[in-house]
């Protein structure tokens, strides 16, 4: 079924969703890879602020190529989400309620999903180039020196994306 999903993602909204749904999300995502993640989870242990918000919010696992002359931003393809599955029940735990990314995700980031609301979205991978114009603005907000990896606020529109897993748990790779 094709959906529409205006951020933010509360989690009644990602509970309407079901593994194998079309969604286009258009509103406010944020970016953050391996490094980035690895910061915030350091940032937690040390009961600093983290520099982004988490509820209700969606990270895409995004290290864009840098933007050509006149583009908001360069190609805009999913990074493997499995890189990020040590860190990502801790942000569920803080009240994020969706992730973009490609690939499966472990048994444990799927109990925190269920036990939080939140859904697992798939980007197709290889079009990073098409996607990258839903990217509407691309701003870093933290991390700089990470290059690639820094943590980028995007208003996108229209981002297509696949419902993997869903709150309830059901995971499309296994249907």
């Amino acid at each position: 079924m094709e959906k529409q999903l205006q951020t933010p993602l509360t989690k009644e909204k990602a509970k309407t969703f079901a593994a194998g749904d079309y969604v286009y999300i258009t509103g406010t995502i944020y970016s953050a890879r391996d490094a980035a993640h690895k910061r915030l989870t350091e940032a937690l242990e040390k009961g600093e602020k983290l520099p982004l918000p988490l509820e209700n919010e969606i990270i895409y696992y995004l290290g864009p190529t840098p933007a050509r002359p006149g583009q908001v931003i360069g190609s805009a393809g999913p990074t493997t989400s499995s890189r990020m599955d040590k860190y990502a029940p801790a942000l569920l735990d803080l009240g994020q309620t969706g992730m973009i990314g490609k690939g499966r995700r472990s048994d444990a980031v799927i109990a925190s999903m269920k036990k939080n609301s939140a859904v697992y979205f798939a980007a197709v991978g290889g079009a990073g180039a098409l996607l990258s114009k839903c990217i509407k603005k691309a701003e870093v907000i933290a991390y700089e020196d990470l290059g690639a990896e820094a943590i980028y606020k995007l208003e996108v529109k229209d981002f297509p994306v696949i419902v993997v897993i869903d709150s309830e748990g059901n995971n499309l790779y296994d249907m």
